[in-house]
C-alpha cells in the first residue's frame, strides 16, 4: 500500500477502534503506520466526542479511547480548522471535506450517506472503506 494521505470519517475511526478485525481497522491501521492520516481540530473535536459516548462503555475502555486519541494526534496530518463552505446536505461533514481539501488528501473515507451521495467536490474522491483499501492496493 503506499502513503497517500487520507481524510478517515468519525464512524470509520469507531468502527476501527471498537473492533481491530476488519475493513475499518485495516484502513486505519495503514493510515497511522504511514502517519497519512489528515485531521483538523474540528474533525478531531468530533471524533472525541462521539468516542467518550456512554454507549461505547462496553467495547472500549476509557484508557484505551485516550491512547486512541493520543495515537491518532501524534501520527496524524493537521490541516488548519475554519469555516468550510457548504457542500453536501449535513453541514457537520462539510468540515471533513474541508480538511480533505487542505491537505490535500487523495480520498476522504466515509460510510455516511450523505458524504457518499456527495457531487465530487475540487478532485476529491469520496469513497466507502472498500473503494479506499481497492484505490490503496492498486497504487
Amino acid at each position: 500500500m503506499t502513503s497517500l494521505k487520507r481524510v478517515i470519517d468519525t464512524n470509520i475511526l469507531i468502527s476501527a477502534a471498537l473492533s481491530s478485525q476488519g475493513a475499518p481497522a485495516k484502513l486505519v491501521q495503514s493510515a497511522l503506520a504511514q502517519h497519512r492520516l489528515v485531521f483538523s481540530q474540528a474533525t478531531f473535536d468530533e471524533l472525541r466526542t462521539r468516542i467518550y459516548r456512554p454507549q461505547f462503555d462496553r467495547y472500549i475502555s476509557l484508557e484505551d479511547r485516550e491512547r486512541l486519541l493520543r495515537d491518532f494526534s501524534a501520527c496524524a496530518i493537521w490541516v488548519e480548522s475554519g469555516e468550510p463552505g457548504q457542500y453536501c446536505r449535513d453541514r457537520d461533514d462539510d468540515h471533513f471535506i474541508e480538511a480533505a481539501l487542505k491537505a490535500p488528501a487523495h480520498c476522504l473515507v466515509s460510510g455516511d450517506k450523505d458524504l457518499l451521495e456527495a457531487p465530487e467536490v475540487l478532485g476529491l474522491r469520496i469513497v466507502s472503506v472498500h473503494q479506499a483499501l481497492d484505490l490503496l492496493a492498486n497504487d
